[in-house]
């Protein structure tokens, strides 16, 4: 499978996406057009990283919400 990236310039119009092999991380602000072979390597990239069980998930993020909070009332 080819791998495609893409980069956004300041002097590039909105909407024009130039390809760059140099650029190694994903960008949720490209499209993603690939074949369903491409799709489903995608996916199975996505499901081998990590994977936070929804409690914990929830606990940390309240976490983080307690101590945001906190710290923007000082």
């Amino acid at each position: 499978m080819q791998t495609k990236m893409y980069s956004i310039h300041d002097d590039t119009p909105i909407g024009v996406m130039e390809e760059t092999p140099d650029t190694a991380e994903w960008n949720p602000n490209v499209p993603f057009h690939g074949t369903q072979e491409e799709w489903w390597e995608h996916i199975r990239r996505i499901e081998a990283g990590n994977f936070t069980p929804w409690d914990e998930a929830k606990k940390e993020f309240n976490a983080w919400k307690t101590q945001f909070l906190a710290n923007r009332q000082k």
